[in-house]
């Protein structure tokens, strides 16, 4: 199976049924015009959680139909981001979203050692593009949370990842861990953990996908640029997911593809007990709904 557009995915979540969602900090407008498209479309129950007050100024100043969604009134954002986990973890939801917050609070909320959502050794983020430039969905980790992980760490974020291709439906992603160049260089740390990671896959310790690396960004994701430089695997050309080798490069290559690329994402973060919804501030109502989507269909 291949994911070759996003709606793809809103199909895979409008068949798993709807979902109770857990909104931390509600109170801005495109999380709101998400929130109400997605209960159109019967994927969410949703509660809001933040200000009851401007949740409803909003909704009723940019006519954004809310009605049927539970509002709990809580206007401190810390206090948001904990009582939204606390509802996870009681049972009373199946999805955690982001909303006027930052990542830093809520992920501190998910890592709360009495009541959060940890579910395993790290929290990553992984983003889905559909990009005109490209012939499938690409995904990218870590784009938000990682700021330099270390080579144990990025076992985990490209396990993290596998798993949620798999609750896809995609069996044997095809995994590129891009580096500047695609030759191991002593003095270029990225590339000398592309070429482990690329080993561990091949002997079986890192098992459910495909990787190759040292990769460029024009080798993983051209087939014509990959064969100029002699270079030929299953995943050359025809990645599914590209691993960063930093917060810093996987940050700027998500805005660079959603602000100047003419893509679209859907994102989430992998690693806790439930899917969790974590775009940007600054991206738009589609973003976030097709978010809430994935999260759906991960659910």
């Amino acid at each position: 199976m291949e994911l070759k557009s996003l709606e793809q995915i809103v199909d895979l979540a409008s068949r798993k049924g709807s979902k109770k969602l857990l909104v931390a900090v509600a109170q801005e407008e495109d999380v709101l015009k998400a929130v109400s498209l997605a209960m159109q479309k019967g994927l969410i129950s949703p509660v809001l959680i933040g200000d009851r007050d401007e949740i409803s100024r909003i909704s009723v100043e940019k006519g954004i139909n809310i009605s049927g969604a539970e509002i709990v009134h809580e206007p401190d954002r810390n206090a948001a981001c904990l009582t939204a986990v606390k509802y996870i973890r009681s049972g009373q939801g199946d999805i955690l979203m982001k909303g006027m917050v930052s990542t830093v609070q809520l992920v501190k909320a998910i890592l709360d050692k009495e009541n959060g959502l940890l579910r395993s050794g790290l929290l990553s983020h992984l983003a889905f593009f559909e990009s005109p430039y490209y012939h499938k969905i690409l995904g990218i980790t870590d784009a938000a949370l990682n700021i330099a992980p270390d080579f144990g760490e990025k076992v985990s974020i490209i396990q993290n990842a596998v798993s949620v291709y798999h609750r896809l439906g995609i069996a044997k992603p095809l995994v590129a861990v891009l580096a500047p160049v695609e030759t191991v260089n002593p003095k270029i740390e990225s590339t000398i953990h592309a070429a482990m990671l690329t080993q561990m896959q091949r002997r079986n310790q890192l098992c459910g996908c495909i990787i190759d690396g040292p990769l460029a960004l024009d080798n993983a994701v051209s087939a014509k640029a990959a064969g100029h430089k002699g270079l030929a695997s299953e995943v050359t050309g025809n990645a599914d997911l590209l691993v960063t080798p930093d917060l810093n490069s996987g940050n700027m290559l998500y805005k660079s593809l959603n602000f100047l690329g003419g893509a679209i994402c859907a994102a989430i973060v992998a690693g806790a007990t439930v899917p969790v919804v974590l775009t940007s501030r600054a991206d738009e109502d589609r973003s976030k709904f097709l978010s809430i989507a994935l999260a759906v269909a991960m659910a």
